[in-house]
């Protein structure tokens, strides 16, 4: 088994979003279409809705309609939905509708308003349901289905996808169904990224929870639309500086027709608009426009080299040899808890460190003494492993005079005399000039210091094997 959450992302730096016109951020607008989608008994489901609506506490009634909650739904459908079609159509802001299936089938004026006005209208599933607990051949069943009844209503199939109350298989079952330009299933970055399922490349743009209005009805969210604005402009104001300062990223903003419709919440987003209004070098596009855009700029390239998936063997012969003559070390690390944190040099390098950490005393004793005299006969003789003999080279230890062949000699036999273990440095960080003096300074240490000291350097020189075959 390997750790399969992906924790580094893009890490310290991100690509260049290179965003139309040098954009310094991409604010991006999503409208979920879910009213006549919800859980009814009227649609087959077991229950009522209880989920994102104007009542505390509410919970599913089996086998009952709940009439209040569904005319909360139909006010996003009546009155909440055309609220926020003329908000975005007056100022001609382009909008990606998350569209329900089956909800996009009852609404055939509201469908038709989105298509005049040119928005994108990705799929939203089937049902608006809860996905957590559903057989993988069901929920694949249900993506089909979602995908012929979207074809059916809009005319075309969809290109985005975005289930919301996903099960762990979603990404995975929409990617194995294709034809999608994007996913957005995912809440893990501020960029799109490329995401591979049984070899086949999938991207990725991620979506929002934070910066969406279904915290008008959850704890810890927002209490009236000037609080919502505020969260925005914060936002905003972020990443647009990050963009200036040369790093340009995305912001989601996701909304819904039945909670920022409400005259009392969309004054908050009428007054974001008009304050992103107010900045230039702003692209406001669909999230069809990003995937668009990401897959020009930055096509899928597949690594070279995965760490963590590779077979054992596989792994071992390229990795056995990055702490000196010492392969159990990758062995162990193989066989211990590998993920795509791992697949990075710092993140290879610490799974193989953590087994040298871990170790027994003697086994690290023995990885100290597996290492080499510095310019000792071995070298001389060209017997040194490949690593080692092009990390002496670099110092210059493979041509010495006679009088620092002497010295080296010198200092090696008596510091192994007193440790025990050859002396240990990482060459590609030194000069002979700088091994010599530290090799006179480290034979003043005791015995625990300098096994403390050479272990550190056995880490480092086993840090700079790995960045030399990752990068």
């Amino acid at each position: 088994m390997r750790y399969p959450r992906d924790m580094v992302g893009y890490g310290p730096n991100p690509p260049q979003a290179n965003w139309p016109d040098g954009a310094h951020v991409a604010v991006q607008f999503v409208l979920n279409y879910e009213e006549g989608g919800e859980n009814n008994i009227l649609h087959g489901d077991s229950g009522s809705e209880a989920f994102l609506a104007d009542v505390v506490g509410a919970a599913p009634w089996p086998g009952l309609r709940h009439w209040n909650i569904e005319s909360m739904y139909e006010y996003g459908a009546r009155a909440g939905f055309w609220r926020l079609h003329r908000l975005f159509t007056e100022r001609n802001l382009p909008l990606t509708i998350y569209g329900v299936a089956t909800a996009l089938m009852r609404a055939p004026n509201q469908l038709a308003a989105m298509q005049e006005a040119g928005w994108e209208i990705a799929s939203h599933g089937y049902k608006w349901v809860e996905h957590k607990d559903m057989p993988p051949e069901v929920e694949r069943e249900q993506i089909a289905e979602a995908v012929r009844l979207h074809t059916i209503a809009t005319g075309s199939r969809p290109t985005g996808w975005y289930t919301g109350r996903c099960s762990l298989n979603t990404v995975d079952l929409v990617s194995e169904e294709g034809g999608f330009e994007y996913v957005s299933d995912t809440y893990d970055d501020d960029l799109p990224y490329w995401r591979v399922h049984q070899g086949r490349p999938q991207l990725i743009i991620p979506y929002t929870l934070s910066a969406n209005d279904m915290r008008f009805v959850t704890a810890s969210g927002f209490d009236n639309g000037e609080e919502y604005f505020q969260f925005l402009k914060d936002s905003f104001d972020c990443l647009y500086a990050e963009g200036k300062a040369g790093s340009p990223k995305m912001m989601s903003i996701g909304l819904h027709c039945r909670l920022v419709g409400q005259p009392g919440r969309v004054m908050g987003l009428q007054k974001f608009l008009d304050y992103i209004a107010g900045h230039d070098k702003v692209w406001v596009p669909t999230r069809i426009d990003i995937a668009r855009h990401w897959a020009r700029e930055h096509p899928y390239q597949a690594p070279t080299l995965i760490p963590s998936q590779l077979e054992k063997a596989e792994f071992v012969n390229k990795f056995g040899s990055i702490f000196e003559h010492s392969h159990w070390i990758a062995e162990r690390a193989w066989s211990g808890e590998l993920g795509p944190s791992n697949d990075t040099a710092i993140g290879l390098h610490f799974a193989l460190r953590t087994q040298f950490r871990m170790a027994s005393i003697e086994e690290r004793f023995a990885v100290l003494r597996a290492h080499p005299d510095l310019a000792s006969k071995l070298a001389a003789a060209k017997r040194l492993t490949e690593a080692s003999a092009a990390e002496q080279a670099s110092a210059g230890l493979d041509a010495l005079t006679d009088d620092e062949r002497e010295a080296f000699t010198r200092l090696n036999t008596a510091y192994v005399e007193k440790f025990g273990f050859p002396f240990i440095i990482a060459v590609k960080d030194n000069t002979k000039a700088s091994i010599l003096a530290a090799f006179e300074t480290r034979l003043s240490n005791d015995a625990e210091e300098e096994f403390a000291t050479a272990c550190a350097q056995v880490e480092r020189i086993a840090l700079l094997r790995v960045e030399g075959l990752l990068g």
